[in-house]
C-alpha cells in the first residue's frame, strides 16, 4: 500500500509539471492533453504502472476486478472499464515521458545493449507503403531483413533501462 502511495505523488508531481510544461510551451489547454473526465491524469497513469507491478494477465481482469474491488477508495472518480481504455490511449507520451525522466536506472559499470527491430510492414509492401516512408528504413538483424526502426537498449547488470 506505501508502494502504491509513493507511486502516486511522484506521478502526481510529475503530471503538474507535464501540464505546466504543455500549457505554457505548446501552447496547449489542459482539455487537449487529456479530454474531459472525472479522472486526473496522474490517476490514469498511477492505475497502468500499478497494473504492470501486479502480475495479472490481461488489463481487463485488473481493472475490473483489482481496481473496482480494491483500489475504489483510492481512486474515488473511476469511470467504467470501456471510458477508462477511451482515454487510456492519452496517458502514452506523457507516461513515456515519465518513464525517461524518473523511472531511469543508473549505470553501475556493466552495461548491456540490445536492439530489436520494429517492423513497419511486409517486406513486399515497402515501395506502396506511406505513413513512415520519410523515416523508416531497411535493417536487417540475425532473423533477416525488415522495414521498419530498430530499437536499441542499453541497460544495467540490475535490468534497469538507463537509455532507449
Amino acid at each position: 500500500m506505501e508502494e502504491q502511495v509513493a507511486i502516486f505523488c511522484d506521478v502526481d508531481d510529475f503530471c503538474k509539471d507535464y501540464e505546466k510544461y504543455c500549457t505554457r510551451s505548446l501552447l496547449m489547454d489542459k482539455q487537449e492533453i487529456v479530454p474531459k473526465t472525472r479522472m486526473a491524469l496522474s490517476e490514469i497513469i498511477t492505475i497502468l504502472i500499478l497494473y504492470h507491478l501486479s502480475g495479472y494477465r490481461t488489463f481487463k481482469w485488473y481493472y475490473l476486478y483489482h481496481v473496482r474491488k480494491y483500489l475504489k477508495q483510492d481512486f474515488p472518480t473511476l469511470v467504467s472499464y470501456n471510458r477508462f481504455v477511451e482515454i487510456m490511449r492519452y496517458a502514452l507520451v506523457p507516461l513515456l515521458r515519465y518513464t525517461i525522466r524518473a523511472r531511469f536506472g543508473k549505470c553501475s559499470g556493466i552495461s548491456f545493449v540490445d536492439s530489436t527491430p520494429i517492423r513497419v510492414c511486409d517486406n513486399h509492401r515497402i515501395s506502396s507503403h506511406r505513413v513512415f516512408s520519410k523515416y523508416a528504413k531497411r535493417g536487417k538483424n540475425s532473423t533477416g531483413w525488415f522495414y521498419g526502426f530498430k530499437l536499441h537498449l542499453i541497460i544495467n547488470d540490475e535490468g534497469e533501462i538507463l537509455s532507449a
